[in-house]
């Protein structure tokens, strides 16, 4: 069996089991884009962030290739690819799971006393450690250690060993930057508050005050893991207030002072206020 065939029936396995795969060239990296797609002067794929109206047969655009149709996969544009192909990867997020790509031992040991148990599967230099979950990709969230899941690939690299665990805060906080050792004394807003400029469907004021002292509440009682709590409160203010423009910058400097109040530095706090607008899309 030539390299060919045996990707592509990789391929269409994970295809069949709702797994959009992709083929990678040498090097461990997608395909170019064609002619016609070079620069992104066809406008993207639908499915990426800019959707586009994109409808080219051949894989390009990286990632946002990745496809469980088997008509696509088996076709004539994407057989030259499989044909110069090195190995088969796959969109995590496409399929709701996320890979903490842990690249040398070092990782892997880390990894082991910071994060929940789930399945891994060995790679050449570490493992992969999967969640059943989707978020945003980010390299080098620390030394050896990447998040691919949204707007990424992966490599298939076997089904991996273990169960897999649900995606989890500690996971989640890998993605909002670390910050400085230095304390600061509280300064005001400095993150964008984005959203809509529409009345409240909340309607009475009272239900954003108290959703906002509920919230500081919530950051000062915080008794382990603040960096990962202040994000996850952020999150949860902005998924619920975040797009009917109610909240004002006294409203986000409350949660910025007890954030600053429990150690966290304004850079943090900017960083993990903007994470939060970026994962909630607004």
């Amino acid at each position: 069996m030539t390299a060919a065939p045996a990707l592509l029936e990789t391929a269409l396995m994970l295809a069949a089991h709702g797994i959009p795969p992709l083929p990678l060239r040498a090097g461990k990296v997608p395909f170019g884009n064609c002619p016609d797609c070079t620069g992104n002067a066809c406008g993207g794929r639908p499915n990426m962030k800019t959707p586009g109206p994109c409808a080219c047969p051949r894989p390009c655009h990286g990632w946002a290739a990745a496809t469980t149709d088997p008509h696509v996969l088996n076709s004539a544009p994407w057989a030259s690819a499989w044909r110069r192909g090195a190995a088969v990867a796959y969109h995590p997020g496409g399929v709701g799971l996320t890979v903490v790509d842990l690249d040398n031992p070092a990782a892997v040991q880390w990894a082991r006393t910071a994060l929940p148990a789930t399945l891994t599967v060995p790679t050449t230099r570490g493992e992969h450690w999967l969640y059943q979950g989707a978020m945003r990709s980010v390299n080098g969230v620390r030394a050896g250690v990447d998040i691919k899941s949204t707007m990424s690939y992966a490599r298939w690299l076997g089904p991996g060993n273990g169960n897999m665990a649900a995606l989890s805060d500690a996971v989640r906080a890998l993605a909002v930057k670390e910050p400085s050792t230095a304390r600061r004394a509280p300064q005001t807003l400095t993150a964008p508050l984005r959203g809509g400029q529409g009345e409240c469907p909340h309607r009475a004021a009272t239900y954003l005050d108290r959703g906002i002292a509920m919230a500081v509440q919530r950051i000062t009682e915080a008794s382990s893991a603040v960096h990962a709590t202040v994000y996850r409160t952020f999150l949860a203010v902005l998924s619920t207030h975040g797009r009917c423009g109610c909240l004002t910058e006294t409203h986000v400097n409350r949660l910025f002072t007890a954030a600053q109040a429990k150690g966290e530095t304004p850079r943090h706090c900017t960083d993990a206020w903007t994470n939060a607008l970026t994962t909630l899309g607004l």
